[in-house]
């Protein structure tokens, strides 16, 4: 696992560039680093060593010299295209995955991405062609950002080294400011910072002439449920897939540990991978402390349970610092949790698992349900439904009404995903400057190429392409390399999916159990209440300490700032937070996702100016 930055351009001081570069990002490989410069390019490379530890070093050649490569990941499968690359005659130097994808390339070009198995982020330099490839992998589990201007083409792991390049413009996106608004993060390629893209999941970009050209090599496809099958039979075929899963995933030469909640999904991985440490950290209020389910299913399959309480004051400390290393604001409380998870796990181990992506792929979010609880409600005539909507939109947001105004709504116009901050009305109240941003223009492209399948695959497969992308493993890569931790995820495997993808609805949600299938296959290796357990997600107090001294004061202090007053009209930012604090409704969430913007603003645009 490793970080690294690059840029294409002919400016005379490429060794500092890139070494100041490089450093900005050190927490995502502080064991090593590599440097390649010629009159075209720059690359900087930060290693944290996991496999073939002495001669894994990148950035790394082909026999003649002729290529050259930086790679952030693992490929799981490395071992099997390396005898099939001997078998053809290519020599290597080394027994790194690295060098792997350096010779698949060379014998089969682009077509390489589809053989691989694993999370990557790569860039292959052709000298003699003077053509540069980028490539992230299917799920974007590993990141990487690019930019063109002023002459030079950026890219690179995380966008902060891209502050340290001279042709590098800082400005803030407003557009994007407008969605994440909406969604509590960016949902899209496009990042807070103007003219800063994301390569998308499943893509790879070719940088020619000064040419950019992006192709989708790969995509999550739902495919036609295979009826024929029991519940049963579907949790046979998700043991094996698993099982053969979590064995490529403890590919490593170092320890492997594993993340550990109450939940089922890093329970089953902690369970099948057999390490000797699991990791878990709570809050000291029982309704937010997971430790003593983590100890006891620890106990139970006889490894040792590392855990930590996280105080207030550490969380709320941590704040902007955990904003910088983010990139972009995510306003997911539980992302600073998860730093803290990862601080804690990387004193022991370098390598963890986690359950990521079980929940998208199997029908875990208790959300999926909605559409199938409420037909009776619906069988009412939809405009009816739409005016009965507009008349409960007039009164406070309390559950009644917002049931009738959510179910006035199309089901691709009311969900966007697994969270929705601020409609439309009041981001026209709490924003300065609106641009006329739609957001549902993020979501309308995913729900027209699911047009027909039935609800629950229609929403997965919009959260495996915005909401788990640009949330769910944003902040795992993030958090964990912020603390030179790597983190794998055996849910995001092709094989795995492959299964999942042909699973009738039936066996992800029925009733009151979201990913029925999966939970059977748990029940082999879990206690019932484990395996049965309803879907919690990560919880952090954020909405009691809101209310609280100093967190209260730390809040208001930030929507009465200059910076505040630069985008959003404060009155109403404080009439959020008094409500909030009198217990009149539940602002958190809202509330929360303008403080974690303004403490990202001020890392990124004040601070560092």
């Amino acid at each position: 696992m490793c970080g690294f930055v690059g840029f294409l351009d002919h400016l005379p001081e490429k060794a500092k560039i890139i070494e100041d570069m490089k450093n900005a990002i050190v927490h995502r490989g502080p064991d090593s680093d590599g440097t390649y410069l010629d009159d075209e390019i720059a690359l900087g490379f930060r290693r944290l060593s996991i496999i073939d530890l002495d001669a894994g070093d990148q950035p790394m050649y082909n026999e003649d010299g002729s290529l050259v490569l930086m790679f952030n990941g693992e490929i799981y499968n490395y071992q099997e295209i390396r005898k099939e690359l001997l078998e053809k005659g290519h020599i290597f130097r080394t027994q790194s995955d690295t060098e792997v994808l350096l010779h698949a390339y060379e014998e089969y070009g682009y077509d390489m991405l589809n053989q691989l198995r694993g999370m990557f982020a790569f860039v292959i330099w052709d000298k003699q062609e003077k053509r540069m490839f980028l490539a992230r992998d299917f799920f974007g589990i590993k990141p990487m950002y690019y930019a063109q201007m002023n002459g030079s083409f950026l890219f690179g792991s995380e966008i902060k080294a891209f502050l340290c390049h001279p042709n590098f413009d800082k400005r803030l996106n407003h557009d994007v400011l407008e969605n994440y608004l909406t969604y509590q993060y960016s949902p899209s390629a496009e990042t807070f910072f103007e003219g800063v893209m994301c390569l998308p999941p499943a893509h790879y970009l070719v940088y020619e002439n000064g040419k950019t050209t992006i192709t989708r090599y790969w995509e999550p496809e739902f495919k036609e449920v295979e009826e024929g099958l029991s519940l049963e039979d579907w949790a046979g075929e998700i043991r094996k897939v698993m099982e053969d899963s979590v064995n490529a995933h403890k590919i490593s030469d170092v320890e492997v540990g594993s993340f550990l909640s109450s939940g089922v999904d890093s329970s089953y991985i902690a369970c099948l991978a057999k390490v000797d440490k699991t990791f878990t950290v709570g809050f000291k209020q029982k309704k937010y402390n997971e430790i003593s389910y983590a100890k006891e299913l620890s106990d139970l399959i006889q490894v040792q349970n590392i855990s930590k309480v996280i105080t207030p004051e550490e969380y709320w400390d941590k704040l902007s610092m955990i904003q910088y290393y983010m990139d972009q604001p995510l306003a997911d409380a539980s992302a600073i949790a998860l730093y803290f998870l990862g601080n804690e796990t990387a004193k022991h181990v370098k390598v963890a698992m986690s359950g990521e992506g079980s929940d998208e792929l199997f029908g875990g979010y208790n959300i999926y349900r909605e559409p199938l609880e409420n037909k009776a409600y619906d069988i009412i005539p939809f405009p009816i439904r739409r005016l009965i909507g507009k008349i409960a939109s007039l009164f406070p947001k309390k559950w009644g009404f917002n049931f009738l105004v959510r179910h006035s709504k199309t089901l691709p116009e009311r969900y966007v995903g697994n969270a929705f901050i601020f409609d439309e009305k009041e981001k026209d109240k709490l924003l300065k400057q609106r641009n006329g941003v739609d957001p549902l223009d993020v979501t309308r492209p995913y729900w027209a190429r699911t047009k027909g399948k039935d609800t629950v695959t229609q929403m997965q497969y919009l959260d495996i392409n915005v909401w788990m992308v640009h949330d769910i493993l944003l902040k795992a890569d993030k958090m964990s390399m912020a603390n030179s931790l790597e983190v794998r995820v055996p849910f995001l495997d092709k094989e795995v999916f492959q299964v999942a993808s042909r699973i009738p609805r039936q066996y992800k949600v029925e009733g009151e159990v979201t990913k029925r299938a999966f939970r059977k296959t748990a029940q082999e290796v879990l206690p019932e209440k484990v395996a049965d357990k309803k879907k919690l997600g990560f919880p952090v107090p954020i909405r009691v300490w809101m209310r609280e001294e100093p967190y209260y004061s730390r809040i208001k202090e930030a929507f009465t700032s200059e910076e505040a007053q630069q985008f959003f009209h404060t009155d109403y930012l404080l009439k959020l937070l008094e409500q909030h604090k009198a217990e009149k409704y539940d602002n958190s969430r809202k509330i929360w996702t303008v403080f974690m913007f303004l403490l990202w603003y001020q890392e990124y645009f004040v601070k560092r100016a």
